[in-house]
């Protein structure tokens, strides 16, 4: 009788198919059909490794298609503008539009909840500021720097050719070099793809050593003096961690290794390649500010800096007193939000490990307005930033310029299909495929990179204009407020602790702040007990 149960109706139905297109001619174009769709449900049927197959044949196929289709069904027919994780369709939108140079302007209002314990806003001013400045740039470098650095105050965040395809890399590097800003390179180091526009790049070196990696896996000055010698390198930075998995080296499977990563990465072609989890290059903060003494003049003078998503808050303050100490202090610092990332990453990582983007601009902040180093160390933030109002809210918590890097996969024509990590990213972005990457027009979309931060610059300015300021520089915390609950809201600074001038060097009345600068060391990453 288990053959005659409902979930077998499809089977048997193909099966009487099959023998009435056998036995009727004019019914034999069925078997085309059929005998391919009847011999699945067979295998189906016999195969013991998936259990809803082998009791629903054919039929529990269908889970696997609607399993694959639920991203797209979900963006395109269920979620609203508000909704999407990680960037809401409104979100989306906003990008789109000002890539294309599409209306960017919103109908009838805000769609937020004003009175929800999410909502926060920027105080204006009834006196406008309409002499602001056109355009703002921030110099990167100290004294001892020989070739600082103007820096435009959006760049391209780190995204390495293999985790974005080579036309991807082209395009964006293209925007770069149209809009007059910076692309980060991604450890993955300098591809034959982030040179064929000439557009200014940030060298990222991670604990692979990629672009001056030895043949045993570790640094290679003469490698990387002449990598970082090329006049599109702008800056080096050194990766701590990332937001999107702190903490966690990986491998590179032999089978991902082309040519072309090789020739980018200094790697054997076919061959595993191991990224530590942590630098084989220092153990100490001192040893590690040492590092970035020598890179500096290695590299010609040019800015040296620090990338880390924050996690043991007396590490940040243990690098703060070993500058203190030795009297290095690195060019600037990239505050790396754990709601960023581009890659693929574990999981439990990505959901549950790391400091978010506000806690860590602030403590990072703290750590240097409190020992008087903060004139001389620029803080980048990094971590969904996608609009003016996100930029000057970043600016608020203590950010010189910010980072951005989904939002320029948006403008390249990313539909935030969740297929990073598959490789079978459909718009050509995030694959190796070539074919998939047909679409994907360099000449066009490079001008739309360009298009999206230019746009963004200029709702920054509206922003600042309205708050009645002359920089971005002069958004403080106050400025900034969040709401409690439905009936009260409070400004930023009354919220979060935000610390005096060389407040940490004579004693903070805050308590949590005091231990973690007690715990910490200048010459060791572990804490004091």
């Amino acid at each position: 009788m288990r053959l005659f149960a409902p979930r077998y109706a499809i089977p048997i139905s193909l099966l009487l198919l099959v023998i009435g297109g056998a036995a009727v001619p004019w019914l034999y174009l069925t078997l085309i059909v059929t005998v391919p769709l009847f011999a699945l449900a067979a295998w189906d049927f016999f195969q013991s490794a998936h259990t809803l197959r082998r009791n629903y044949p054919l039929i529990a196929r269908i889970r696997w298609i609607m399993e694959d289709l639920r991203p797209f069904a979900q963006a395109y027919l269920v979620e609203s503008d508000l909704e999407g994780r990680p960037f809401s369709h409104q979100e989306r939108a906003l990008v789109y539009a000002r890539a294309k140079g599409d209306l960017d302007a919103h109908p009838m209002g805000t769609e937020l909840d004003v009175y929800s314990d999410e909502y926060e806003w920027l105080s204006h001013s009834v006196v406008p500021n309409d002499g602001a400045p056109e355009h703002w740039r921030v110099n990167v470098g100290q004294d001892n720097c020989a070739r600082p650095y103007s820096s435009a105050l959006l760049n391209i965040s780190a995204m390495s050719f293999g985790s974005l395809s080579a036309k991807a890399i082209e395009a964006l590097n293209l925007g770069a070099q149209l809009g007059g800003f910076a692309h980060n390179t991604g450890e993955g180091s300098i591809s034959r793809y982030h040179r064929s526009h000439g557009g200014d790049l940030i060298w990222e070196i991670g604990s692979g050593y990629f672009g001056c990696r030895a043949k045993d896996g570790g640094f290679d000055a003469g490698l990387f003096t002449e990598t970082a010698s090329s006049d599109q390198v702008k800056m080096i930075e050194i990766k701590l961690s990332q937001g999107a998995k702190p903490g966690h080296g990986g491998v590179l499977p032999g089978r991902k290794v082309t040519e072309e990563i090789a020739e980018a990465r200094g790697i054997p072609v076919g061959e595993d390649c191991l990224s530590p989890a942590a630098h084989s290059t220092f153990d100490t903060p001192i040893e590690m500010l040492e590092w970035i003494a020598r890179l500096r003049d290695l590299s010609g003078g040019r800015p040296v800096g620090i990338k880390l998503c924050v996690g043991q808050p007396h590490e940040v303050f243990a690098i703060a007193k070993a500058m203190l100490e030795t009297g290095i202090t690195p060019d600037f610092i990239t505050v790396d939000g754990a709601e960023g990332g581009t890659g693929a990453a574990p999981l439990e990582l990505s959901n549950s490990v790391g400091m978010p983007l506000r806690e860590g601009l602030i403590f990072v902040r703290n750590a240097l307005v409190g020992t008087g180093l903060k004139d001389r160390v620029k803080i980048a933030a990094s971590g969904k930033i996608h609009s003016g109002a996100q930029m000057a809210k970043a600016f608020a918590l203590g950010a010189d310029w910010c980072n951005s890097a989904r939002p320029f996969m948006f403008s390249l024509g990313c539909i935030q299909s969740m297929q990073c990590h598959t490789g079978d990213c459909p718009t050509g972005v995030a694959t190796q495929e070539e074919w998939r990457q047909q679409g994907l027009i360099i000449e066009e979309k490079g001008p739309r990179v360009a298009r999206f931060q230019k746009q963004t610059l200029h709702s920054l300015r509206e922003i600042v204009v309205a708050m009645g300021l002359q920089t971005p520089w002069d958004i403080q915390p106050r400025d900034m407020r969040e709401r409690i609950n439905g009936a009260r809201s409070n400004a930023i600074d009354s919220i979060y602790t935000f610390v005096e001038p060389e407040e940490l060097l004579s004693g903070t009345d805050n308590a949590l702040l005091n231990a973690h600068w007690a715990m910490a060391r200048a010459d060791s990453f572990r804490r004091s007990l």
